[in-house]
């Protein structure tokens, strides 16, 4: 077996002349098994004899001498401009990572806030570690600026855009979602639904709104005869609006929330009101939020595809010419059904 300490009694690093003298092959051969080279013809047998002796000496490349023969780094920089990712960022860093857990590569993450010159600096240290592509994500969509140094690298935006779609973004398909979830309740029989929104500004608030009218356009209903009112995507809001709309004489049979937080905030206002959810009155959220799982009766809900944009976004930077990506690719939102939904339990009231 190959020496794996040095005279003076330390640990040394295993190389691959260990492996190939271990394994009774050629280094050639070694480096042939281990970036799984094509066009060679080594067998099965001989194939096992590296893993094992791999195994066996626990060797681990040298990624600082195989960038230096290769030009690459088997490195991507992950950048994320939001402090507090929360869950929605780890679900896109765990698509990030096992995508690039599938070719062989690493993550290296950085965060850095929303100000121009502290993003311009995260991303020139990224550049300069060096790394073989780059992913920019952030947790609620939007416009970002970037300097122009990202162009040096293949760059992904997950979750958002730059101005002109100068680089190829990956985005929740907001529209689709609102109109599948608002499809939901029309399907149910609702016909007089509330929409409690997030902040009218957000782009995910107009995408999804944008949805809305158009699941109640093709239903036949018209979008002027419903109440639309602004929320700011938290608890209290979901819960002053929905007491709002409760109180008053044009009484919905379901109530469209902005986010999931907001539904939760409808749910009080509904219970302080006397009534129940879904007997009384329907509620659908958005999000997927953990939270929507834990009320009762479970919340109804829009999944947004962190996930999936997170993988999506890195498997393009590897195995893709970017430039070739179209300016926006958007993913699907999935519907997630549970119990807060069910059909009006009386004709829908007449303004």
């Amino acid at each position: 077996m190959a020496k794996t300490s040095s005279a003076d009694g330390r640990r040394r690093r295993i190389t691959r002349e260990d492996v190939a003298q271990l394994a009774g092959v050629s280094k050639t051969t070694v480096s042939f098994v281990l970036n799984e080279t094509t066009g060679q013809t080594i067998s099965a047998e001989t194939r096992q004899r590296v893993l094992d002796a791999v195994a066996k000496l626990d060797y681990r490349p040298n990624r600082a001498a195989q960038g230096l023969r290769t030009g690459r780094t088997a490195t991507i920089g992950f950048l994320t401009q939001d402090i507090d990712f929360g869950a929605f960022g780890a679900a896109t860093l765990v698509g990030a990572q096992q995508a690039a857990d599938g070719h062989h590569y690493h993550l290296l993450v950085m965060n850095a806030p929303g100000e121009p010159l502290r993003v311009e600096a995260a991303i020139n240290d990224l550049i300069d570690h060096p790394i073989d592509a780059l992913v920019v994500a952030v947790a609620g969509t939007r416009r970002v600026r970037l300097p122009a140094v990202v162009t040096s690298v293949p760059t992904v935006l997950v979750n958002c855009f730059v101005a002109g779609n100068a680089l190829p973004a990956v985005l929740p398909d907001e529209v689709k979602g609102g109109r599948d979830a608002t499809q939901v309740l029309l399907d149910q029989g609702h016909r007089q639904i509330a929409y409690l929104t997030g902040l009218s500004r957000e782009w995910a608030t107009v995408a999804r709104l944008k949805g809305f009218r158009e699941a109640l356009t093709g239903a036949g209903v018209d979008p002027r005869q419903q109440r639309i009112l602004e929320g700011n995507f938290h608890v209290d809001s979901g819960y002053a609006l929905a007491k709002q709309i409760l109180q008053g004489k044009w009484r919905p049979t379901a109530l469209m929330c902005g986010n999931d937080r907001m539904a939760i905030g409808a749910y009080i206002a509904i219970l302080e009101a006397g009534l129940r959810v879904p007997s009384d009155i329907s509620v659908m959220g958005y999000d997927g939020q953990e939270s929507s799982a834990e009320v009762h009766p479970g919340l109804s809900t829009v999944r947004l595809p962190y996930y999936e944009m997170g993988h999506w976004a890195t498997q393009k930077v590897l195995t893709e010419d970017v430039r070739l990506l179209p300016p926006r690719t958007y993913v699907s939102c999935p519907l997630v059904l549970r119990g807060s939904v069910a059909g009006p339990a009386r004709p829908p009231a007449r303004g």
